[in-house]
């Protein structure tokens, strides 16, 4: 739909809609489990996005309705109450702007998120132990549900890794552009002498996938460690060694997790892991052909830098691939993060990024 500035079709959704609600009609439909589920998943999908557009839609006619009989009437309590309404729908019509941009095959899957601090050490760990919570912080505010999978502490201070389990519609289709270098420019509260310092450290999203996505995994690929749980994580974990490592050995991919009082719990958590990274892998692998075949597009991969957080001398947070900026970094680590994402999401349907559906 236009108007939500994405790639939502309204014509052909209200179309698939009822050709989908004509299906759920049939009997026969259940005669297979797997497509009616499918069938009836996407007809509620599809029902929820255009009653949500419907809903605005009839909104904004009936309190535009009532200011005009206010104002006919000379009556300012009914066009306030009515503006207020219509100031108040402001959220709901930034939901569903932000919504239409989700349209990727996992965008509505959970997500895992991998933190990891760069060199710098209490430095950057510190950053990556606050980009932690910003995070978690960002999934209480959207209602997510948020698990510690694996944690590893700084000796002294912050994290030197994590990985979040963030539950919830539309989990990696937000977080997936949160993925890359994030930058801090503060007074180090570590240094005696108050000198300022820049601190990196990476964030990584990917999906979490169901059986609708099939990943083949060779036993004879893989590195399994394990060791004993430490570290927040694995707090409550006995002293066996129940945490396990996964090494991907054609890739190099490594996942962990130490969440569970049980390896064998452990190990399945961790292999779910490591085929959402394998998927996450072949989805950049064509996302990269559709950049390096646009001349449009700036340096500005997965890998690289993609936002600042300066605290000192000024107060600002700019991603450096839409020149989006907040002047309130304390809301921004506080987990308000949806307009930064809303504007990456629009950048990268809009701003040259092609549909990886293209490439072969």
């Amino acid at each position: 739909m236009a108007c939500c500035g994405g790639i939502f079709d309204w014509d052909n959704s209200i179309r698939e809609l009822a050709e989908l609600n004509a299906k759920a009609e049939d009997s026969s439909l259940w005669n297979d489990a797997q497509k009616a589920q499918e069938v009836m998943k996407r007809r509620q999908e599809l029902d929820t996005r255009i009653g949500g557009i419907l809903r605005i839609q009839t909104s904004i006619a009936d309190n535009t309705e009532l200011i005009g009989m206010g104002e006919a009437e000379g009556d300012q309590s009914i066009v306030d109450e009515a503006e207020k309404a219509l100031v108040a729908l402001k959220k709901d019509v930034a939901a569903v702007e932000l919504d239409a941009l989700l349209s990727g095959e996992a965008d509505g899957n959970d997500s895992y998120l991998q933190i990891n601090a760069g060199a710098g050490g209490t430095e950057s760990q510190d950053w990556a132990s606050m980009l932690m919570r910003m995070y978690v912080r960002w999934a209480n505010l959207n209602k997510y549900k948020v698990e510690v999978l694996d944690q590893h502490d700084g000796e002294e201070a912050g994290v030197k890794s994590c990985t979040l389990l963030i539950k919830g519609k539309n989990a990696y289709g937000k977080l997936k552009t949160e993925s890359g270098v994030h930058r801090l420019v503060r007074i180090s509260p570590y240094d005696s002498n108050a000198r300022r310092h820049t601190s990196f450290s990476s964030a990584w999203a990917y999906p979490v996938i169901d059986d609708n996505i099939n990943i083949d995994i060779i036993d004879s690929d893989l590195k399994v460690d394990t060791y004993r749980a430490s570290g927040a994580g694995g707090q409550h974990i006995n002293t066996t060694d129940s945490a396990v490592r996964i090494t991907h050995m054609p890739t190099g991919i490594i996942v962990a997790c130490q969440a569970e009082r049980s390896q064998h719990k452990n190990r399945a958590t961790a292999l779910k892991m490591l085929k959402s990274r394998l998927y996450e892998r072949e989805v950049q692998l064509k996302q990269d052909k559709v950049d390096a075949a646009n001349a449009t597009k700036t340096d500005i991969g997965w890998g690289h830098q993609i936002r600042s957080y300066v605290l000192q001398p000024y107060q600002l947070v700019k991603d450096l691939r839409t020149g989006f900026t907040s002047t309130n970094p304390t809301a921004v680590l506080g987990g308000e993060l949806d307009d930064f994402i809303q504007a990456s999401l629009a950048h990268r349907i809009h701003g040259g990024a092609g549909a990886i559906e293209d490439i072969d």
